[in-house]
């Protein structure tokens, strides 16, 4: 009796099956997918610009992190720090604040890093080859050959979570953690990019590799791919899902946040907690101020809503004092005096804020709601660019992903 699928996977993890495009397969493969790209690729605000800076700051945001969500912080960052050097002299808080909403607060920091080192030691102008930008905080492997090859035009392999899904169905391999595999797609996404470097009448490599993303993002989708739709479908050995591991199953715990409003004179403030500049996790962040579950029993949560980090489900709610002489909650509060702040609510937009805080509070109405602003776009899902592998994260996203 032959073994189940998983069974065959973790029994030879080393060859697993798959068979590479030969050449004129890998021909016919770029050929449809560029044809296609030209035809669907969505009008996004950093696709054709002339700016390599713009390019990086895209495929940061666009870690982990929708293109809805993107598009109004990229603008909005841009309006900020419109250069290079105007980010590196920029303050970290200012960064934080501006980055607030998009998670993974890391990145941001490691952005504004970049921004001085390439300043100080480059003269303020980025790199132009994925081997130099691989030197620069916060750009490992992937994001250094999105930006050589879009920006700069270098024929180079760009494989995320999504091409490399992609990659894996075309040639009929399952996903598996090893690092045999791992060279085989890149050996895939090696050979399917265009060799010419980019000229006067375009750029191969990166319209490739963006189309690669862009198919792997609204065509060949996690769950339920768009196989009708997909150019390459002629192509693929699997034509619908692939196997892939066995996720790890989520935990499930509460967490209680106080909101705490005082009024002086025409001005309201909210009492938050900053975190400590050495915290692992969003240093030097403000959140709602945690509370105990024990004092919290008995009372009705003024929101109720879900968070998740990493591998856990939080399940949140949020109290406050039932009147002007309940004192309960407010001492009930485990953190030092020095590390709580009253924050004025029309300055809450500027400052460093969880994604948690942030959402908590708009929800609440204590924090204005700003629209996202993004182009119609039927029946297309969002593009998320996925780490391969996946790195250390600060923080996961909840059930409409917004983060921490």
């Amino acid at each position: 009796m032959p073994l189940p699928l998983a069974k065959r996977a973790e029994k030879d993890p080393v060859r697993p099956g798959g068979v590479p495009l030969d050449a004129a397969q890998v021909l016919a493969f770029r050929r449809r997918l560029i044809n296609w790209y030209r035809t669907n690729a969505r009008q996004l605000p950093w696709r054709g610009v002339n700016d390599s800076y713009r390019t990086w700051l895209s495929e940061i945001m666009l870690q982990q992190t929708r293109v809805a969500a993107v598009i109004d912080r990229y603008n909005e960052f841009l309006t900020k720090f419109p250069t290079i050097v105007a980010l590196a002299l920029a303050t970290e808080a200012d960064v934080l604040a501006s980055w607030s909403g998009l998670g993974y607060y890391r990145r941001a920091r490691m952005l504004h890093h970049a921004a001085q080192f390439i300043v100080r030691e480059h003269g303020g102008k980025l790199p132009s080859t994925a081997l130099e930008l691989r030197t620069l905080p916060g750009i490992g492997e992937y994001t250094s050959a999105a930006i050589a090859s879009i920006a700069f035009g270098e024929s180079v392999a760009v494989v995320d979570g999504n091409v490399e899904r992609v990659l894996l169905r075309i040639t009929g391999r399952p996903e598996v953690a090893t690092a045999a595999a791992r060279s085989f797609v890149q050996a895939q996404a090696s050979a399917l990019v265009p060799r010419r470097r980019a000229n006067s009448q375009g750029n191969p490599p990166g319209d490739h590799n963006q189309a690669m993303m862009e198919l792997g993002a609204t065509i060949c989708l996690p769950r339920a791919p768009l196989c009708t739709q997909c150019p390459v479908y002629g192509l693929c050995k699997t034509r619908g899902e692939h196997l892939t591991p066995v996720r790890a199953p989520q935990r499930s715990l509460p967490a209680s946040y106080l909101l705490s409003l005082r009024k002086r004179g025409i001005i309201t403030e909210v009492l938050l907690e900053k975190r400590p500049d050495h915290a692992s996790l969003m240093p030097g962040m403000y959140e709602l101020p945690q509370l105990p579950e024990a004092v919290v029993e008995g009372r009705e949560p003024l929101l109720r809503l879900r968070h998740a980090i990493t591998n856990t489900n939080y399940y949140v709610r949020v109290f406050a004092a039932r009147g002007p002489r309940d004192r309960t909650l407010r001492k009930a509060v485990p953190i030092a005096e020095g590390v709580l702040h009253w924050v004025r609510t029309s300055r809450l937009g500027a400052e460093p804020l969880t994604g948690l805080a942030r959402k908590a509070l708009q929800r609440l109405d204590v924090m204005q709601v700003r629209p996202v602003r993004i182009d119609a776009q039927p029946d297309l899902p969002e593009e998320v660019h996925l780490p391969r592998p996946a790195g250390t994260a600060d923080e996961w996203n909840d059930d409409d992903f917004d983060e921490l």
